[in-house]
C-alpha cells in the first residue's frame, strides 16, 4: 500500500534507477545463469542449481524492495513483508528485468524525441524548415509522444503490481486473511451477545427480581398487619421499594437498547449517559447531520460501557467524551484521569472490541500504570 504519494523528482529517480538495475539483473541471469545453465540439464544437479540461481536472486531483490519503499513511496503491510522465497524471487527478478529493459527503451525513444524536436525547433528558428514540412512533423511527433509516455504509465503500473504481488500480499493471501477475520469478528460477536444476555439475565435477576420479592413480602406484611399507624409506614416503604425496581428496571432497558437513540438520535442518547454517570463527565461532540444506525448504536455502546467501567474500577475524578467525524468515519475518545492498569483482555474491554470490530472497525486503549486511560474507537460510517 502507499502513504503519501512522493514527488515527481522522486519518482523519475526511482524509474530511471530501476532502468539501471534492470541491467544487472539481466547481467545476472546472462552471468551466473548461463554458467549454472549446463547443471539444470541434468536432473541430479537441477535442484542444486536452482537453489543457487535462487538464493542469488533473493538477495537481489532486497535493494528492489529498498527502491520502492524510499523513492517510489510503497508501503508494505507489517504481516507480510516478508523475503520471497527463491522460486518467487526468480519470477520477480526476471519479470522486473523484462519491464526494466522495455522502461529503458521507452525513456531511450522519449530522449530521441525530444533530440529530433530540438533539431526541429532550430531549424524553425534558422529558417530551413517551413510550415508545410513542420505541420506533419509536429502530428506525428505529439502522437509518438503521447503514446510513448501512456506506455511508460502502464509499465509504471505494471512494475507496482509485480511489486505488490511478490514483497506484499497476493490477492489470495487477503482474500484469506479477510475470511479468517470475518471469522474471528464473528466469534467475537457471538461471544458478545452470549455475555451480554447473561449480564441481562444477572441484572434482573439479582437486581430486579430481588427487589419485587421484597416489595411482594412488604405488602404481604401490610395484608397481615391489623394496626393503621404500621400499616402506613410499610405502605411507604412498599412505595419507595417499587419506585427503586421501576428505576432499576429502567436502568436495565437502557443498558439493553436506548429507546432515545431512535426517538432523539446519538447526542441526546449519550445526554442520558451523563445524566447517570457518578463521575464529572463533559462531552464534546463534532458530528455530520446524519449516521448509519449501527454506527449510532455502536458509539453509544462505547461511551456507556467505558464511562461504566471508569467510574467503576479506575478511581477517576473526571471523564471526557469526545466524538468528532464525518460521511466517512465517526471517531470516539473517552479520556479519564483514573489510576489506569485497564486489561485489554478483561471482559469489558473485550466486548468494546467486539462492537467495533463488527463494524470493521478499530479500537485502542492506552493505559498505562498510573494514568490516564484513553480509549479511541474508529468506527466506518460507509
Amino acid at each position: 500500500m502507499v502513504a503519501e504519494p512522493p514527488g515527481w523528482a522522486r519518482r523519475a529517480m526511482g524509474v530511471l534507477l530501476g532502468c539501471g538495475t534492470s541491467l544487472l539483473w539481466l547481467l545476472y541471469f546472462a552471468g551466473p545463469g548461463a554458467l549454472l545453465g549446463p547443471f539444470f540439464l541434468w536432473p541430479r544437479t537441477r535442484g542444486r542449481a536452482l537453489a543457487l540461481l535462487g538464493a542469488g536472486a533473493r538477495r537481489l531483490t532486497g535493494p528492489e524492495r529498498m527502491r520502492r519503499t524510499v523513492l517510489l513511496g510503497d508501503r508494505f503491510p507489517p504481516p507480510y513483508a516478508r523475503e520471497p522465497d527463491d522460486r518467487r524471487a526468480l519470477r520477480y527478478l526476471a519479470a522486473r528485468t523484462y519491464t526494466g529493459l522495455l522502461s529503458t527503451v521507452v525513456i531511450g525513444l522519449l530522449a530521441v524525441g525530444a533530440v529530433l524536436a530540438l533539431v526541429l525547433a532550430a531549424g524553425v528558428a534558422r529558417s530551413t524548415t517551413g510550415w508545410r514540412e513542420l505541420a506533419p512533423q509536429v502530428l506525428l511527433g505529439a502522437v509518438l509522444l503521447f503514446l510513448d509516455l501512456q506506455g511508460l504509465a502502464s509499465l509504471g503500473a505494471l512494475d507496482a503490481r509485480l511489486a505488490r504481488e511478490y514483497f506484499g500480499p497476493s490477492e489470495k493471501e487477503l482474500l484469506e486473511a479477510r475470511i479468517d477475520e470475518l471469522a474471528a469478528s464473528r466469534a467475537a460477536v457471538l461471544r458478545a451477545v452470549d455475555a451480554e444476555r447473561r449480564r441481562i439475565e444477572r441484572d434482573l435477576h439479582d437486581g430486579v427480581q430481588q427487589r419485587l420479592v421484597a416489595l411482594a413480602m412488604l405488602l404481604g406484611r401490610v395484608r397481615r398487619n391489623r394496626a393503621p399507624e404500621q400499616a402506613g409506614a410499610l405502605l411507604e416503604q412498599a412505595h419507595r421499594e417499587s419506585t427503586d425496581v421501576l428505576t432499576e428496571l429502567r436502568d436495565v432497558a437502557w443498558r439493553v437498547y436506548p429507546t432515545a437513540l431512535d426517538s432523539l438520535g446519538l447526542q441526546e442518547a449519550l445526554g442520558g449517559v451523563a445524566q447517570r454517570c457518578a463521575l464529572p463527565l463533559r462531552m464534546d461532540f463534532a458530528l455530520p447531520p446524519e449516521l448509519p444506525r449501527p454506527v449510532e448504536t455502536a458509539a453509544y455502546f462505547v461511551v456507556s460501557e467505558a464511562v461504566t467501567n471508569a467510574a467503576k474500577h479506575s478511581g477517576a475524578g473526571r471523564v471526557r467524551v469526545s466524538l468528532t467525524g464525518g460521511t466517512s468515519l465517526l471517531t470516539v475518545r473517552i479520556e479519564d484521569d483514573g489510576r489506569g492498569g485497564a486489561d485489554p483482555a478483561g471482559s469489558g474491554l473485550t466486548g468494546l472490541h467486539s462492537r467495533v470490530a463488527a463494524l470493521d472497525g478499530r479500537l485502542s486503549i492506552d493505559s498505562p500504570p498510573g494514568g490516564p486511560t484513553t480509549i479511541i474507537a474508529e468506527l466506518p460510517c460507509v
